[in-house]
C-alpha cells in the first residue's frame, strides 16, 4: 500500500511538472499559427487582380422528382 501511494504521488507530481512545462508552449504555438494564416490569406488576395470573381463551391443541380416517388396521398377530414 505504502509502495502505491509513492509511485501515486511521484507520477501527479511528474504530470504537474510536465503540464507546467508543455502547456504554455502549446498556447504560444497555437497563437502564432493563429496569426499566420492571415498574412497568408492576404498574400493570396493581393495577386489576383482586381474585380475578379472566383467561385470555390457549386452546388449540385436537384432534379425534379416525380410526384409517384412522394408517396400515397390520403384524404382527411377536419374533426370539430
Amino acid at each position: 500500500m505504502l509502495i502505491f501511494l509513492i509511485v501515486a504521488i511521484i507520477t501527479l507530481w511528474v504530470i504537474k511538472v510536465l503540464v507546467r512545462l508543455i502547456f504554455p508552449a502549446a498556447i504560444r504555438n497555437a497563437f502564432s499559427n493563429m496569426q499566420n494564416p492571415n498574412a497568408e490569406n492576404n498574400y493570396q488576395r493581393q495577386r489576383r487582380p482586381e474585380g475578379s470573381i472566383s467561385i470555390d463551391f457549386v452546388p449540385q443541380k436537384r432534379k425534379k422528382g416525380n410526384s409517384d416517388k412522394l408517396g400515397e396521398f390520403v384524404e382527411y377530414e377536419d374533426v370539430k
